[in-house]
């Protein structure tokens, strides 16, 4: 049993120590959630010092170690309620891979691939053309206020993002932003944030999302037309084309054999699934990479 917190600090940092090993996302929005109650507290008691509020505190909203259980409890109740229904398992080879059309992650994991491009477009030109004119006005008595609302936006960004990539890819993400720790000055807080690692992480996120936006775009879109044309080609020789490959004017030409257009379909169909395997790939491979990269570290 810890001692009993005298600060906000203090049971912030008990509530992260009481959550040590539990995925970062979820202590980032437990510490942000408890940092909200403690100050709306604070408010609302103006009369008590901080060491008595923290002691009634933790005898209504709880102790650290309680809000920590509550917080682990909690999310094992969200993940089940939010988790997608899982397809039946499929013992053979076959079954597993044709399967995959039944996983709803899937297809979320395809449009997160076409959409990445757009993201990545504006996440690239936000991030570099902030950074550029940050680094040009820093010489300018509004450049620590540009930089430092430049940085803003780009924590509201990675928020952004993690909703997406949790709805779409299944990874869990942050929901609040990293708590303030608004009992330590304003210099230091700014201190803080330029010397969180994160903060540049996720620039470096938004950097990457325009190379890998155009690449799964390219890959998705490539793969879809592929494969689709293989299994409609047969369509379109039964509509009027022929499979003649030469010049019938000079009297040179090819025709395939009769079983050509029905392989043609079923290689469609095998590269059309085999898509789908490497989209929800992808999207597994993405999801860590932003897991890593964007979520708060609650150091």
């Amino acid at each position: 049993m810890s001692a009993t917190p005298k600060t906000i600090h203090e049971y912030l940092d008990q509530v992260r120590a009481a959550l040590e090993g539990a995925d970062p996302a979820m202590v980032q929005d437990a510490l942000y959630d408890a940092e909200e109650h403690l100050r709306s507290e604070m408010a609302e008691n103006p009369a008590l010092s901080e060491a008595e509020l923290i002691a009634k505190i933790a005898n209504s909203y709880g102790s650290p170690e309680d809000v920590a259980a509550i917080y682990r409890d909690t999310e094992v109740k969200v993940t089940r309620a939010l988790r997608p229904p899982r397809p039946p398992a499929r013992p053979s080879a076959i079954g597993r891979f044709f399967g995959v059309a039944a996983d709803p992650r899937t297809y979320a994991s395809l449009f997160y691939m076409l959409l990445a491009l757009a993201t990545g477009i504006f996440y690239f030109t936000w991030a570099v053309t902030g950074l550029s004119l940050s680094i040009g006005f820093a010489i300018l008595i509004f450049g620590i206020p540009f930089t430092l609302l430049f940085l803003g936006t780009v924590r509201v960004l990675s928020l952004v993002e993690g909703r997406m990539v949790e709805v779409m890819l299944g990874v869990r993400m942050p929901r609040r932003p990293p708590y303030a720790q608004r009992a330590l000055p304003f210099m230091e807080r700014i201190k803080r944030m330029l010397g969180d690692p994160r903060t540049w992480s996720t620039l470096l996120y938004m950097v990457l999302m325009l190379p890998l936006g155009i690449l799964y775009f390219t890959v998705a879109v490539t793969g879809l037309s592929l494969s689709i044309g293989l299994i409609f080609a047969p369509v379109a020789y039964l509509f009027g084309g022929h499979w003649a490959i030469g010049n019938w004017d000079d009297g040179y030409y090819y025709i395939p054999p009769f079983w050509a257009p029905p392989m043609l379909m079923l290689l469609g169909v095998v590269l059309l699934f085999a898509m789908l395997h490497l989209a929800r790939g992808i999207g597994y491979a993405h999801g860590q990479l932003a897991k890593n990269l964007l979520v708060h570290s609650g150091d």
